[in-house]
Formats: C-alpha cells, sequence, structure tokens
C-alpha cells in the first residue's frame, strides 16, 4: 500500500517531529543591530591603538 499524498502546500505528519520542542526569539533583542557592536568594538581599539601611539610620541 503506498502512502497518502499530501495537498501542495501542507506539511505532512511526522513521527518525533521537534518542531514546537522550543520557542522562537521575539524579533529585536541584543543581535538585532550587530553593525553597532561592530562598531563599539573598532571604537575601542582605535582608542588602545591612540594610547600606545601617544605613548610612543610621547604626548
Amino acid at each position: 500500500m503506498s502512502t497518502p499524498k499530501v495537498p501542495p502546500g501542507e506539511t505532512p505528519p511526522a513521527e518525533g517531529s521537534t518542531a514546537s520542542a522550543h520557542v522562537e526569539r521575539a524579533d529585536g533583542g541584543v543581535w538585532e543591530h550587530p553593525m553597532a557592536f561592530l562598531a563599539l568594538i573598532v571604537v575601542g581599539a582605535v582608542l588602545v591603538a591612540g594610547f600606545f601611539v601617544a605613548r610612543i610620541w610621547g604626548w
């Protein structure tokens, strides 16, 4: 006997499915704007580098 056909657009049932085992993260949150974190890291690196350049030049 063959398996029953599933209409297009519907997901066939699966045994042992884990699709609902976790709650999805809401939109937004800390990782919504990764460029902001990258900017903070770059600014911090420039400040630290500027400190060493100032020490070398004797300011």
